[in-house]
């Protein structure tokens, strides 16, 4: 890819990716997706809701027939009783690691990283063990076997709770280094590249590597490779600092005594995930990343060559889920859908798009510590892609269990149509 800025302006993106039958992504089908299923999206919003979020959101952008475009907003942006609002900023966690791919993949292009070589080749001395022969490639799969170190700050192992957060999130502020450090101290966790294993370390030493080739901060590499380009006004990294600047959603973490009321979460410092999950920024904004991403060369970010690695995914121990470069695939029942997912105490987010760009769904709840919701906010991409589930002959069904995450009472009929929580519920 020549040069490393923006070549055409977004605004014209919409056609040219459209247009895009030959590259890297490939065609979607001659018809664009099915119209979004308004009730059916609004449905399993009010699920979010009534799980406990006090608001959730969706935004469907379709750029192929703008006409099906959709906002739903249920709930409240906070306590105070403000309406949810889909234009507002918030915290995206885990769809950071997009991002850091992106810097990544544009370094690997300019020939500053070879991502089947050694890691620690382009880290800091002494950041990985000599012994550790991990390459970049395995690290952004999370196949490299790398322990994740937010296993260390939480109370408990897969757990969010409010007394971790007050403990050794809200206020700490973490040097990425020492982030890998806790890590290297358990060891690899299996031979690199047999196994897969979800890990927020292994986009804090993604995000070392980038700083380390350039010598700039990890920020300012964010705001002049990404954000400013793609006019990303919304969407900042300040981390460690606190407060989120402008009109933002306040975030709460469920109170471990589900008894107690929810915790406002918004303040907060965020490095204790760093590059692998400190990033702000809004809908709009994550729908014209996610457009400029999937347009490859015609985007401006990364190549064509280089989409095609990062969506070469592989399969997760988790069914309908795969994992390429920093992006998750889900297989749903109209087709696989390319993106990522995220939650920082307070806030979760989903953000996924057809492999050629035409639709773009961004699902917001801000809740978190809730599994209700997690899975509920999951669901909603169903109906949010691929329409009206087809009519189907009525059948005598068990009741599904309370624990289904369908929301319905058909999960063994409807099993197609739904998509079980991904395994890093936390971020």
């Amino acid at each position: 890819m020549a040069g490393i800025t923006i070549r055409r302006s977004v605004t014209t993106l919409a056609a040219s990716v459209a247009l895009m039958a030959g590259s890297a992504v490939g065609a979607s089908a001659a018809q664009g997706p099915a119209d979004p299923d308004v009730a059916a999206v609004r449905a399993a919003l009010q699920r979010v809701v009534d799980a406990g979020a006090p608001g959730a959101f969706a935004v469907i952008r379709d750029h192929g027939g703008p006409e099906r475009s959709r906002t739903v907003t249920l709930g409240k942006a906070n306590l105070d009783g403000t309406a949810m609002n889909a234009g507002w900023r918030f915290r995206v966690g885990s769809n950071s690691k997009m991002f850091t791919s992106v810097l990544v993949m544009r370094l690997a292009e300019q020939g500053r990283i070879d991502l089947d070589k050694p890691l620690r080749e382009y880290l800091p001395a002494g950041t990985l063990p000599e012994s550790w022969s991990i390459t970049g490639r395995q690290v952004m799969e999370h196949r490299a076997g790398v322990y994740d170190h937010t296993n260390d700050l939480l109370e408990q192992s897969g757990e969010e709770t409010t007394a971790a957060f007050e403990k050794r999130i809200r206020n700490n502020v973490y040097e990425p280094r020492d982030l890998v450090a806790m890590s290297v101290k358990h060891g690899l966790q299996y031979t690199p590249g047999t196994a897969y294993s979800y890990s927020n370390t292994d986009f804090v030493l993604m995000g070392l590597a980038a700083e380390h080739l350039t010598g700039r901060p990890y920020a300012e590499l964010l705001r002049e490779q990404i954000f400013e380009p793609l006019k990303l006004r919304q969407t900042t990294f300040t981390v460690p600092q606190k407060t989120i600047a402008g009109p933002h959603v306040t975030g709460y973490l469920t109170n471990d005594d589900r008894t107690k009321p929810l915790l406002d979460s918004t303040e907060q410092t965020a490095s204790w995930v760093w590059s692998a999950g400190g990033v702000v920024s809004s809908a709009r904004d994550m729908d014209r990343f996610m457009t400029a991403l999937l347009a490859g060369d015609s985007g401006g970010l990364v190549s064509d060559e280089s989409l095609r690695q990062m969506t070469s995914v592989l399969p997760t121990p988790t069914a309908k889920i795969s994992y390429g470069l920093g992006i998750r695939e889900i297989a749903l029942s109209c087709g696989k859908v390319l993106g990522h997912g995220g939650i920082v105490q307070g806030y979760q987010t989903q953000t996924f798009s057809t492999r050629d760009g035409k639709r773009t769904v961004v699902l917001f709840a801000n809740a978190s510590n809730n599994g209700t919701v997690t899975s509920g906010l999951m669901n909603t991409l169903e109906p949010a892609f691929c329409g009206k589930a087809p009519a189907k002959t009525p059948a005598k069904v068990t009741p599904a269990p309370r624990s289904s995450l369908t929301g319905n009472g058909n999960a063994d009929r409807d099993a197609d149509r739904w998509i079980p929580t991904v395994e890093d519920t936390r971020i």
